[in-house]
């Protein structure tokens, strides 16, 4: 059994050297919603130092909102956003030898494209057109997922130990109760059940079902650092191999 830990790194605001050591994959910024050349470089070499495999982490074109306010783009331009910013992470990444592994888009444009589906195949031509054997993350049972796989890419389903759900399985928004959970303990058993197919407790107490393919720990969590390790160690006490998807 094996299973892939992501965090969001490249965006200045978290503890990527802390965190960097503990994950598999490392979705960087390209300089949209955080991040600009200098800290691309910088967390791609960090990555590599690690082993750690380096994806493009796209968002909308709002630096001042961290990328988390939604916005209005026609299909044709998301395309042309998405390209653009992958092209960006993989000419720095090359500089360092470095080859991109996979896509994950950030923020407001990651859970509109969950719910979107033409947002969504959106996204998925613009990675397809770029480069097909990049994976494709997306939210669990979400749009996204389906539309990599109409566009022949491969995907991988994304659960997120640390944020809290809603009964129809979307993340509970930043700013509700129980969106954002640091409790360490909670977040370890959250994230080994998911490796093991259990279902996830919803913000209401329901049970929610999610496919888990790769498990997001958030690098600007507090505590983020320490979290990753105790979420690593508890995932290979289990007998869970941590691994990226392109591995």
């Amino acid at each position: 059994m094996s299973i892939d830990l992501n965090a969001d790194v490249g965006e200045v605001v978290g503890d990527d050297e802390g965190v960097l050591p503990s994950v598999s994959s490392a979705n960087i910024a390209c300089g949209f919603h955080a991040g600009n050349p200098v800290v691309m470089r910088t967390t791609v070499q960090l990555a590599r130092r690690h082993g750690v495999a380096v994806g493009a982490h796209p968002g909308f074109q709002d630096l001042e909102g961290f990328g988390r306010r939604e916005m209005r783009v026609s299909t044709a331009e998301l395309e042309n956003l998405i390209a653009y910013q992958i092209g960006a992470l993989a000419g720095v990444a090359a500089v360092e030898g470095v080859r991109l592994s996979h896509v994950k888009p950030h923020g407001a444009l990651y859970n509109m494209a969950a719910r979107d589906a033409g947002l969504a195949d959106a996204i998925a031509r613009a990675v397809r057109a770029v480069d097909a054997s990049l994976v494709l993350f997306g939210l669990s049972g979400s749009e996204l997922v389906a539309a990599g796989e109409r566009a022949g890419l491969r995907v991988a389903s994304e659960a997120f130990a640390d944020r809290g759900y809603w009964p129809n399985g979307n993340l509970a928004p930043r700013g509700t109760p129980g969106a954002v959970m640091t409790g360490v303990e909670d977040v370890v058993r959250r994230a080994v059940g998911m490796a093991r197919g259990q279902a996830v407790t919803s913000v209401d107490g329901s049970n929610v079902s999610v496919r888990a393919d790769t498990i997001c720990i958030h690098g600007d969590t507090p505590g983020a650092a320490a979290l990753a390790r105790a979420v690593r160690s508890a995932l290979i006490a289990a007998g869970i191999d941590v691994v990226s998807p392109g591995r």
